[in-house]
């Protein structure tokens, strides 16, 4: 890094930070995950540093056209930086004109990711109110093991439902933040009982179980760094095939053949027909808990991304 550049990184105060609040002209000096790094090359011929900075709040092109290779060499995409620098408007999208970066001691990756507005542990509450409405002992004894496997709680309520926009990339799904899983899935199971309120010949313990499994595999699809990734499992089998695998590694005995299938033949039509290679809906909960979930779905992409 050139002596100005670490100056700046050394000495300059930390009065900014979050992007959301960032403005044109603002000086700017934080810590930040790094999701992309380029070197490009100016008409002049000249190299210049592009990165995409991301922090809870959002993201933001910053670019480096002095001492470009010098500065790239201080840092990786993946790492958690620390930059300096000033807010600037171009062709109408704020960036930053980066005076100094470094790899920073930051040591938790996820405190820079999107996050839900929620209260993680008011909607874990909401989670085992629900889970306690259920009543078939096998169905019930499946959601006990789950609440009891502190592990997979705990990635429960960590994981997103999708992975977040980055690098120009809109979002692969609804629900793309940390938190979103465990929001997501209160959200179906409440849906879910007041369907059973309305149609009582539903089966509501079958319904309500599966709302709260449907998605649980995707606690085992994303990993967590500066951004948040797909797993092997999340890449190579996919969320359903993996709530699946969980179900059945957290079955109980009391929990009868019969009933487990039916319960899998729900989390596995909870996308439809098409995503389950053109199968049909064999029961009225398989087909109801398909219809709550893209409810939901959609109304939460309403909302982030418009109407």
């Amino acid at each position: 890094m050139t002596d100005a550049g670490q100056a700046l990184v050394d000495e300059a105060p930390r009065p900014t930070g979050e992007i959301a609040t960032l403005r044109d002209g603002q000086h700017v000096d934080g810590v930040y995950a790094c999701t992309r790094k380029e070197r490009q090359i100016s008409k002049s011929g000249a190299p210049y540093l592009t990165v995409e900075l991301r922090d809870a709040t959002g993201s933001i092109t910053a670019r480096a056209f002095r001492h470009a290779d010098e500065l790239a060499g201080h840092f990786g995409r993946g790492d958690l930086v620390r930059v300096t620098g000033t807010a600037q408007r171009f062709r109408d999208a704020l960036q930053i004109s980066i005076a100094g970066i470094e790899r920073s001691s930051a040591s938790d990756p996820a405190a820079f990711l999107p996050r839900t507005y929620r209260d993680v542990e008011e909607l874990e509450g909401f989670f085992e109110h629900l889970a306690g409405e259920v009543y078939d002992p096998g169905l019930r004894g499946l959601l006990d093991a789950l609440l009891a496997d502190r592990e997979l709680r705990t990635e429960m309520l960590r994981a997103p439902c999708a992975i977040p926009a980055q690098a120009g990339r809109p979002a692969t799904g609804h629900h793309a933040y940390l938190g979103g899983l465990i929001e997501h899935t209160v959200a179906v199971a409440t849906l879910a009982v007041d369907l059973c309120a309305v149609h009582p010949r539903l089966d509501r313990d079958l319904l309500v179980c599966a709302a709260l499994l449907h998605d649980i595999g995707r606690a085992r699809e994303f990993s967590y760094g500066a951004q948040i990734e797909l797993t092997e499992p999340g890449r190579l089998l996919g969320h359903t095939e993996l709530s699946l695998r969980e179900i059945a590694r957290l079955a109980p005995p009391t929990l009868g053949a019969e009933r487990r299938l039916a319960l899998e033949h729900c989390v596995l039509m909870h996308h439809g027909p098409d995503a389950a290679g053109g199968r049909r809906f064999q029961s009225a909960e398989a087909g109801a808990l398909y219809r709550l979930n893209a409810l939901d779905a959609q109304v939460k992409a309403m909302f982030e991304r418009g109407a």
